[in-house]
């Protein structure tokens, strides 16, 4: 990650908007930010951390002082940092909460903090997210740091910076655990005991349940007697032996001999329900036979009663017979009668209905001479001339809309043989104007081949410059490669360098370490050797080869890296002269106005096509009007002569209408008036011809009536009226008559049979039965309630049995299962047999501290001039404190371990430093690997000494190596007098502060 830009406005010291390049410093790699106290060095810094985060780390748990306290109630406080990751280049602009003048009504009003996340594209700046959820999100995925590993790896904020070094081992877990996320191990362990203790209540709840179900079953057995006789409670013994406590399975073993009893009750309870069953059953089939006689001696009794009445009944039956027989008789009659009756009936309404014609004729006081029906047909035939007339008089209206309709038919085709004279008149001038267009788009359309030419070329500018900014791009790596490779083979030459001194200034020593007792020296010669030098510092033949080899791999990568950017500078010179020396923007513009005026070209070739196309439809239109004219001439003359014949048809049939009507208002009058004397007439002549024919029918109907009467026993028509009968009162004694025969002969065999059982005269007595079949029942129920009882009992024992000893079984594997969680549990939580007290997460976190100090001393033994190197302790604390994460230094001068709070304050601070560098280069390594090309460190480089402070500032400038830029915060003279590159934070008299670049 990078940073390019910072602006400030309305935020801490400053007022106005201030501006930060970062990239001004790049070059430099290692820049100073000064200012006297209190002028807002550090609020820099805030500001990166309010604007990426939107937080700032010294105001955590107080109240947020973020804007100016210098700002006017109008002005705006915002904060903008431009930065770059491998996924872009991006920008992010954010206010914080404040009050400013309301727009409406007065006073103040809050403004709602903002923030936006801004994309560079090839367009430009693109907005990616303007919700603070959705910003935090893209951020989060873009920078790969949460805001504590930030201020841990880039921005080392005052107040921090040693922190980690003196902080308590209890105060160091929390640290650690923010910046590596470690709080899952211990949700690890909260499991483990959550699981250790469910398994602890299962284990217990399973033994109670044992338990319970075997208390049960004593119960049951006691309350059903099955301990056996002459025997005490085998399962507790409590009687036998007051003092003993029976285990589980030799209670179960007790419960079980009780089951083989109570499996022989059930047995012996069900034998003794099927004997009472049988019992039963003789009884209710003895108490059934004696019901039934007695059911049948009733039977007999009334049978003897039943036919005694159907014999006093007979006198009645016989008359019914005679009633039946005469209405059969007069039965035959009845068609005859009924026809002269209905014949009556019909010649009295034929005589009505003559008197009622009549009166209506007699109502027109007409008098006709000769035959009525012949006057009627006489006016049926003069009145079918009239219809004719009636259908022309309902026709009249929609006649007058025909010719209407025609008149407006003659004036169209007038108007339509006019507009075709317009329209022929109107080509000629239509046609220049066409000509003229197309001759226009002709032209444009003949410059189609240069216009495509010049956007291929303007394409392959374009290409060009593409192909040089990504040249230039490759160029900018190289040289940093270069550089770094540069800076590599210096470095690999300084220490063959140092090594070839090492190895000079150590040959003494290596000379003396082969000098032996009385041997000759062979520098001196002599063979004593009282003051022979050390060997502290040896450096082989081997070194010196290992170095010269490692420099000359470094010069290698040199030449090589080199040569790629020789060639990278020649493709990038020739890809400049393709594009003539025209930038991705100017190129993509001339392609832009070159396509454009193609498309025109096209364009216009089309529209000449379609212009040539209307002309030549022109001329066909024209040819069309010809004929179109010709055809509606035609069609006024028709239209003429349609007019005419529908003139002549309207008054004709106002002629035939005038003479059909007479004197009555419409000819449709006139013919009502004559349909209704017609039948008028018609009924008059029908009534009478109807009255004839019924007096004819009476006399025939009568007559054979009287024919048929004369043939009978009947006297007169009253008697056969008489003895008629209804064919249901037929039925109902017929039916009479056969019901009594019918239960006569059904009674008398009922009494037969009855008869051939000589059944006792007395009244059979059904009591004892019954009392014996009721005893014999009540007997097989309670049979049957112990067997249900018993078989009961035995299955219900039986249950209880299996369950407990099945649970019994399993509390084996339940014990083994709560071992095994409760020796896990302990140890993740450091109790037990944990003997360092170290949880999970003190475990992975010590791994993790083992590194960082792995990483600081890599720095710290130079930093120190080798006295000085961080060793992580896990040793017990003092009173069970939080053990696992400590720190100790290790003083080579005195060969002991000291605690960090026993150094100097330079000693404080360098080691902070390194412990710093390092828990950055770790917790960069668990973000993914993400490079850090900017670092800030905000400490007090004043209580450095003179040699501590180049020791510091070379640890600074090794930094900067690899393209880094390190931002130092500082008000000490020497750093000033070293660090060129600065920002200068300079308070006005007034109180808002600036910020200048030096």
């Amino acid at each position: 990650m990078r940073l390019h830009r910072l602006e400030i406005e309305g935020f801490g010291p400053f007022r106005s908007r201030q501006t930060v390049d970062f990239d001004a410093f790049a070059d430099d790699g290692i820049f100073l930010i000064a200012g006297r106290t209190g002028a807002g060095k550090s609020s820099i810094l805030d500001a990166v951390c309010f604007g990426l985060y939107g937080g700032v780390p010294r105001y955590d748990g107080g109240e947020k002082r973020l804007r100016s306290d210098h700002c006017e109630p109008d002005d705006i406080s915002e904060v903008v940092v431009e930065f770059s990751t491998p996924a872009g280049r991006f920008r992010v602009t954010r206010s914080p909460e404040y009050l400013r003048p309301a727009k409406r009504g007065g006073g103040m009003t809050k403004q709602a903090p903002a923030v936006a996340l801004d994309e560079w594209t090839e367009t430009g700046w693109v907005g990616r997210a303007a919700r603070a959820v959705d910003v935090g999100n893209e951020l989060d995925e873009i920078l790969q740091l949460s805001r504590e590993q930030f201020l841990q790896v880039i921005l080392l904020a005052q107040n921090r910076f040693s922190e980690f070094l003196l902080a308590g081992s209890r105060d160091r877990q929390v640290l650690l655990r923010r910046l590596f996320g470690t709080q899952r191990f211990e949700d690890v362990q909260a499991r483990f005991d959550e699981r250790r203790r469910a398994a602890e209540q299962m284990l217990g709840a399973r033994l109670a349940t044992v338990a319970a179900r075997v208390e049960e079953a004593v119960r049951l057995v006691t309350a059903v007697e099955l301990w056996g006789e002459g025997t005490e409670d085998e399962s507790t013994g409590e009687e036998k032996n007051a003092t003993r406590v029976f285990t589980t399975d030799e209670r179960l073993d007790a419960l079980r001999r009780a089951q083989a009893r109570a499996d022989y009750r059930a047995e012996r309870r069900a034998s003794e329900q099927a004997e009472a069953e049988q019992r039963s059953a003789a009884a209710d089939a003895a108490l059934a036979k004696t019901r039934e006689e007695r059911q049948a001696q009733k039977e007999r009794d009334r049978a003897r009663v039943a036919l005694e009445q159907l014999d006093s009944e007979e006198p009645q039956i016989a008359e019914a017979r005679a009633e039946l027989a005469a209405a059969r008789a007069a039965e035959a009659l009845r068609p005859a009668i009924a026809a002269a009756e209905r014949a009556a009936v019909l010649h009295a309404k034929a005589i009505e209905d003559e008197r009622t014609a009549r009166a209506v004729w007699d109502a027109f006081g007409m008098s006709v001479d000769g035959d009525l029906e012949e006057w009627a047909a006489a006016r049926t035939r003069e009145s079918g001339a009239w219809e004719r007339a009636r259908d022309l008089e309902e026709q009249e209206p929609a006649l007058a809309t025909a010719v209407a309709a025609a008149a407006t038919t003659v004036e169209e085709a007038a108007e339509r043989v006019a507009a075709g004279e317009r329209e022929r008149a109107s080509l000629p001038e239509a046609t220049a104007a066409l000509t003229a267009e197309r001759d226009e788009a002709r032209r444009i359309a003949d410059r189609g081949d240069d216009l495509r030419a010049a956007v291929d070329t303007a394409r392959s500018r374009r290409a060009a410059a593409r192909e040089a900014d990504r040249l230039r791009q490759a160029l900018a790596v190289a040289d940093a490669e270069v550089a770094e490779a540069s800076a590599s083979h210096a470095r690999a030459q300084t220490v063959l360098a140092q090594l070839r001194q090492r190895r000079a200034d150590g040959m003494a020593g290596e000379l003396a370490s082969r000098l032996a007792p009385d041997t000759a020296c062979p520098v001196c010669g002599s063979q004593e050797h009282p003051a022979p030098a050390s060997h502290a510092d040896p450096v082989s033949g081997e070194d010196i080869e290992e170095a010269e080899a490692a420099r000359d791999a470094a010069a290698q990568q040199e030449r090589e890296l080199v040569a790629a950017s020789a060639a990278l500078h020649a493709e990038l010179a020739a890809a400049t002269a393709r594009s003539q020396e025209r930038s991705v923007e100017q190129a993509e513009a001339e392609l832009a106005d070159a396509e454009e005026a193609q498309a025109r070209s096209l364009a216009a070739a089309e529209e000449a096509k379609d212009l040539e196309a209307r002309l030549a439809a022109l001329v066909v239109r024209a040819g069309e009007i010809e004929a179109e004219r010709a055809e509606a001439a035609a069609a006024l003359a028709a239209a003429r002569e349609a007019h005419a014949l529908l003139l002549q048809r309207a008054a004709d049939a106002q002629t035939l209408i005038s003479e059909a009507r007479g004197d009555f208002p419409s000819v449709g009058a006139r013919l009502e008036d004559a349909a209704a004397k017609i039948a008028a007439a018609h009924a008059v002549v029908e009534a009478v011809a109807e009255t004839a024919r019924r007096t004819l029918a009476l006399a025939e109907a009568e007559s054979e009536r009287d024919a048929a009467l004369a043939d009978t026993a009947f006297p007169v028509v009253a008697a056969v009226e008489e003895s008629l009968r209804s064919p249901a009162a037929q039925e109902a004694l017929d039916a009479r008559i056969t019901h009594h025969a019918v239960q006569r002969e059904k009674e008398r065999a009922i009494l037969f049979d009855l008869e051939l059982r000589t059944l006792p005269e007395e009244p059979i007595d059904v009591a004892p039965a019954e009392l014996a079949a009721a005893e014999a029942r009540a007997s097989w129920k309670r049979a049957v309630d112990e067997a249900v009882r018993s078989a009961g009992d035995a299955e219900r024992l039986a249950d209880l049995i299996r369950s407990a000893a099945a649970e019994h079984a399993r509390t084996a594997d339940d014990a083994a299962e709560f071992e095994t969680l409760q020796g896990l549990a302990d140890t993740i939580a450091g109790r037990g047999a944990n003997t360092r007290k170290m949880t999970l997460e003190t475990f992975v976190l010590a791994a993790e501290l083992e590194e960082i100090v792995e990483a600081a001393n890599r720095r710290l033994h130079d930093m120190s001039s080798g006295r000085y190197q961080l060793e992580h302790s896990d040793a017990l604390a003092a009173r069970g404190a939080a053990s696992g994460l400590g720190i100790v230094v290790f003083d080579a001068f005195t060969g002991q371990t000291r605690p960090p709070q026993s150094l100097s304050g330079g000693e404080t601070f360098l080691t902070s430093l390194a412990l710093a560098l390092g828990l950055a280069e770790v917790v960069t390594a668990r973000a993914g690997g993400i490079r850090l090309d900017t670092l800030f460190i905000d400490e007090g480089f004043g209580s450095l000494d003179g040699d501590t402070l180049d020791v510091a500032m070379r640890t600074l400038d090794e930094l900067r190596q690899g393209g880094r830029t390190v931002g130092v915060i500082s008000h000490v003279e020497a750093m000033q007098e070293q660090i060129p590159a600065q920002l200068t934070v300079r308070a006005l008299p007034n109180g808002p502060s600036l910020i200048e670049t030096r």
